[in-house]
């Protein structure tokens, strides 16, 4: 086990290694070194909804050297396994982060773990720095799921850095060996996509006191130049998993679990929902700005929220909510396979067992805004919440359930007098 390769100038036989390729800059140099190196390379794509030239990417990284490609369409289970358990705890990271980047990742690395037990490799390879969570997401999950598995991660390797100390030795790389790159001025920052969200970080933007221009947002169109019409939907939840999508405006429906997503960014981006621009705290303890977009979850979020609060238990809800800051640390910091999260998801399934209805929200501006809700297991009694009849509460107790709380606040309130 180990981060690291044989020894340059080791004579071996060839050794196979599945590397994530994403068709960039950065992965296709990391391609051509580890052919270099002497090894067999298998590049991994994983599809899961990012805007990608995937015929493009596969032609090129066998024009590089790669003995085979394999690109894997991993959209419906990403949905389903990843994204909806996790949006059923109503999971933020830090209170505000929504997840997309680090819910992807273990699913990207299950693939590859995968590919390589197919294809006989004893590497896997990726192209994650030494500075961010990814190298951790990843590496985490390739020992969770193969404790043998051997990783080779060439940004925290001595000879890779001494060869390519930054991006200006990359592209002089890349023109050496004839890799076409697709380096523009116009777009000074790092981006990932996938169908939750897209991030833009780094270049231009690591400065935090600088605003982020219009130009650099892609998936969602301002508030601003929103329509000035509110959208208004309905969701239906079935345990605390959406089930339908209905524009209440034109009576388009979607249930397949891939196309209902689908069909949520694509409200949200039109509605220019989703914007998020914080600075947040890494694993690695680096602090970092990132600009985020994830249209389609910010609709799910506050609908499963808004269904919560009719159809869940308080307690329940207290509870939940305590766990739910720690199920997001484990997501964010890489340990989805793991015993805790098993404990959590499980807890979180429980949690959800009821939480079946309809929310209605309008989306306008910006903003997802919950109208109206229905649930067939709501806890909602109107009778009992009403100002206008008794429904059976007896104002009358009140008096003595507050003066029961008050105990040990006058009891307190005696000592100070006291002193």
């Amino acid at each position: 086990m180990g981060c690291g390769f044989p020894a340059l100038g080791v004579t071996m036989s060839k050794q196979k290694v599945v590397l994530a390729y994403s068709g960039g800059l950065d992965t296709s140099v990391i391609l051509k070194w580890l052919l270099e190196q002497g090894y067999h390379v298998y590049a991994y794509m994983a599809n899961i909804g990012q805007q990608e030239d995937f015929d493009a990417a596969r032609k090129k990284a066998l024009n590089i050297g790669a003995s085979d490609v394999f690109i894997e369409d991993m959209r419906k289970e990403f949905v389903t396994d990843y994204i909806f358990p996790v949006f059923k705890a109503n999971t933020l990271y830090e209170g505000r982060y929504l997840l997309g980047t680090a819910i992807a990742r273990p699913l990207i690395a299950k693939k590859q773990i995968e590919i390589a037990q197919s294809v006989g490799a004893a590497y896997v390879s990726h192209g994650a720095t030494g500075k961010g969570n990814d190298q951790v997401r990843f590496e985490l999950s390739y020992y969770a799921l193969n404790p043998k598995i051997k990783i080779i991660a060439p940004w925290k390797n001595p000879a890779f850095l001494e060869a390519f100390k930054g991006r200006s030795d990359l592209l002089a790389y890349a023109e050496k060996h004839g890799i076409p790159t697709k380096q523009s001025a116009s777009k000074p920052y790092s981006e990932d996509d996938n169908l939750l969200h897209i991030s833009h970080e780094a270049g231009i933007l690591e400065d935090p006191a600088h605003e982020c221009e219009e130009s650099i947002y892609s998936h969602t169109v301002s508030p601003e130049k929103a329509p000035d019409t509110p959208t208004r939907i309905k969701i239906r939840f079935k345990d605390g998993i959406p089930v339908q999508v209905m524009n209440l405006e034109d009576g388009t429906q979607k249930t397949d679990a891939l196309e209902l997503f689908e069909y949520l960014n694509q409200l949200g981006r039109e509605n220019g929902i989703g914007r998020l621009d914080m600075v947040e705290n890494r694993f690695v303890g680096i602090k970092s700005r990132g600009v985020y977009e994830t249209p389609g979850g910010t609709i799910l979020h506050e609908a499963h929220k808004d269904i919560e609060g009719i159809a869940m238990d308080r307690e329940v809800m207290r509870l939940r909510d305590m766990l739910g800051a720690k199920f997001a640390e484990l997501i964010y910091n890489g340990f989805w396979f793991s015993p805790e999260m098993e404990f959590l998801m499980a807890a979180m399934d429980k949690s959800q067992e009821v939480i079946d209805g309809e929310v209605t929200l309008k989306l306008y501006k910006g903003v997802a805004y919950p109208v109206a809700r229905t649930s067939a297991s709501s806890l909602y009694d109107q009778d009992l919440s009403s100002m206008d009849i008794e429904g059976g509460y007896n104002q009358e107790d009140a008096e003595g359930f507050i003066r029961i709380n008050a105990i040990r606040l006058m009891a307190h309130r005696n000592i100070i007098n006291k002193g």
